[in-house]
């Protein structure tokens, strides 16, 4: 049986991630490009589908765990109640022309007995690889792929399980290998286990220099920043959105998607989190990703990628997995790929201008992005769309995406207004008017005092919660009161938000779901601004009471079950908790650029640059 989702740890190497639990086992590892596969997946299924056990073989223990400081190296230390103690060190190298999975078992008192099973299935658990003893290295392939194990200990093959029982001494170390390559390569040269580990934490402090924060919040950022690192592609600057699939969104529920993809709102949100913090540099390769990924005409934009930018994600269930706690069925794939989501073109350009904001660069290439995607906005914001929950029942006029169209044009009158870039600004203007003025109208139920999910409805949703968080209305706004009333009368359980109301009419599936964490987080936004410091403060302690042990957040959390529930861990939820942890701070990037910036002052600025 899985284990619960928060009792799982996080490593990766900005390319392959993998989830490791309290007991030892890695039950979920992604080969390189996140959707291409997984070598183990008990978290879906049983240990026939593939993990990795490495532990005491007496399970009478006490687990603690941790991240090294300033990294993702996890340590696992079991303290047996027989006597005796061991640590296993779990780490991803970083390079990018392989992928490894590093495990070091260390002594840290008395002899303990230990015991290793791995069970390798590729393609979700559906193929055995062909095992053979080569060049001193067990090599696993299937078809495309190779994997080679190296191991300081003999290893025994029952029916495609390696298992071995061994002891470990005070002092003492070993250190096991898996490395992903090709199967048409040569087995690739080992790894220098030792050597790797202390190169791979120099890396992630070294790229954590950038971001460090001090003040009550700031290890709590740090940590969040960390997870969203390994959550970037390094070799294309796509982000993905989580490295798990189908992960319920209630425990025996239907509700299971594939997150494994670059979503072009999680993207952005994640880009904003990131410049907020300084860490200019992902931006960038951001930004490029998505030049290439979106090439064509912005009616063809989709609202999510693969990490490559591939477009074809058709989705499919997976029937030889039973699903994580029996939660079904299991989807490879996302069908959200052929959704219209309007939203998505203010995400984006929130992006950019806050990068912009930053950066002061926007190269012509760029711009012509900018303008072709407000272009298409000018004839398509009015159309309906299946919004940012992505709904499988009809298209409708929803709240939400009539904002993020006032914010898309609201940002590129900004940055056209400031810059030597030529555009129709006052068409602009007035289109941003048009649309401000349309959802006024439409979107507000003067019998509940809110704005509400849709055009003419009578049901809430958090995602208007944003509408001072953006700039389109000023908190102190009566009907933004009303609405944020109105969404803690009606969403609020147990202290956490729920999405919206759900309802079978809007979003075509059976009801039934965790609170979702980003929405918790934008309340406590909205508190903080409203005057109600301390309120916001209590929020954003309870979000991270929910936190497991080392610092991570799934999509959502079941406040009646008191687990977390989701993909894991989820981009969404660690960018929620980056923002508000700054806002509370005063450390938050304003919308527009400070007062005294040359933006600011209304400076023109250079039209070529290097980057986007």
């Amino acid at each position: 049986m899985s284990q619960r989702i928060e009792d799982y740890g996080l490593i990766g190497d900005c390319q392959t991630a993998a989830l490791v639990g309290r007991n030892g086992s890695i039950d979920w590892l992604c080969l390189p490009r996140f959707d291409s596969g997984a070598c183990f997946a008990a978290l879906l299924g049983t240990d026939a589908n593939g993990r990795w056990l490495l532990a005491p073989k007496d399970k009478k223990y006490k687990v603690s765990r941790c991240y090294r400081p300033g990294t993702l190296i996890l340590e696992t230390t079991f303290e047996l109640e027989s006597g005796g103690a061991v640590r296993i060190t779990d780490f991803m190298p970083i390079r990018r022309e392989l992928a490894d999975l590093v495990r070091i078992v260390e002594g840290l008192s008395s002899e303990v007995a230990v015991e290793m099973d791995l069970v390798l299935r590729l393609d979700y658990g559906s193929i055995t690889p062909w095992i053979q003893q080569l060049n001193g290295a067990i090599s696993l392939i299937a078809g495309p792929d190779r994997l080679t194990l190296r191991s300081p200990i003999k290893l025994e093959n029952k029916d495609g399980r390696l298992v071995s029982e061994f002891s470990v001494r005070k002092g003492q170390q070993l250190a096991f290998n898996l490395t992903w390559s090709h199967s048409s390569q040569r087995i690739p040269k080992a790894v220098n286990s030792r050597r790797a580990l202390l190169q791979t934490e120099r890396w992630w402090k070294e790229w954590k220099k950038q971001c460090t924060l001090g003040g009550e919040w700031g290890d709590v950022i740090s940590r969040s920043l960390i997870t969203l690192k390994a959550m970037t592609y390094m070799p294309t600057g796509g982000v993905v959105a989580a490295v798990t699939t189908s992960l319920p969104e209630k425990i025996g529920g239907i509700r299971n998607w594939d997150y494994r993809y670059c979503w072009l709102r999680d993207a952005s949100f994640t880009l904003s989190a990131l410049l907020s913090c300084g860490c200019v540099e992902e931006a960038n390769a951001w930004l490029n990703w998505l030049l290439r990924a979106t090439a064509g005409h912005p009616s063809e934009l989709q609202v999510l990628y693969g990490v490559a930018g591939e477009r074809r994600l058709t989705e499919f269930k997976v029937h030889w997995l039973q699903g994580y706690e029996s939660s079904t069925p299991v989807r490879i794939g996302n069908a959200a790929t052929n959704q219209f989501q309007l939203d998505v073109f203010g995400e984006i350009l929130d992006a950019v201008h806050k990068w912009w904001s930053l950066t002061r660069n926007v190269s012509e290439f760029g711009w012509t992005l900018i303008r072709s995607m407000i272009d298409f906005l000018e004839k398509a914001w009015h159309r309906p769309d299946e919004g940012i929950w992505e709904v499988r029942g009809p298209r409708r006029q929803f709240t939400h995406s009539k904002l993020m169209a006032w914010v898309a044009f609201d940002r590129v009158i900004e940055i056209a207004e400031r810059t030597e870039f030529d555009g129709p600004v006052e068409k602009w203007r007035k289109i941003r008017e048009k649309i401000r003025k349309d959802i006024c109208k439409k979107a507000f139920n003067q019998d509940l005092n809110s704005f509400v999910q849709y055009y003419g409805a009578s049901l809430l949703d958090a995602a208007v919660l944003r509408m001072p968080l953006v700039g389109f209305l000023p908190i102190e706004d009566e009907r933004i009161q009303g609405t944020i009333a109105a969404i803690e009368k009606k969403l609020m359980v147990d202290g956490f938000l729920h999405r919206y109301e759900s309802s079978a009419e809007v979003d075509g599936l059976p009801e039934g779901e965790g609170s979702f964490t980003m929405c918790t987080l934008w309340y406590a936004d909205v508190l903080h601004m409203s005057g109600r410091e301390e309120e916001a403060e209590q929020v954003l302690k309870r979000v991270l009471g929910v936190c497991n042990d080392l610092g991570l957040l799934s999509e959502m959390y079941d406040p009646k079950l008191k687990r977390q529930v989701g993909n894991f861990p989820q981009a969404f939820s660690h960018v929620g908790l980056v923002n508000t942890a700054l806002r509370l701070s005063g450390r938050g990037v304003p919308e527009k650029p400070r007062k005294g910036s040359r933006a600011a002052k209304g400076a023109k600025l250079p039209r070529r640059s290097q980057n986007v």
